[in-house]
């Protein structure tokens, strides 16, 4: 961990937070009539997001296919 003020070690989360907020609450704030339906869409976003969407770093495939992927290649 950094020393106390420096926020490096939370950059990552940040930016996943900062995309979450972006992708799925803003602009439909309204749309969550409880906090067990925001958790619901939190969890499905986060599945979606780490499993489904695609990424152009990874040369436009989704995390799971560039992970499967990259382990045949080692096999």
């Amino acid at each position: 961990m950094s020393r106390k003020g420096n926020c490096y070690d939370n950059c990552v989360i940040e930016i996943f937070f900062g995309t979450m907020k972006n992708e799925m609450f803003y602009g439909h704030e309204y749309e969550f009539e409880t906090l067990d339906d925001l958790e619901k869409a939190m969890h499905k976003y986060i599945s979606y997001y780490s499993n489904q969407r695609i990424i152009t770093k990874l040369k436009g495939l989704t995390p799971i296919k560039y992970r499967h992927q990259s382990l045949n290649n080692v096999i």
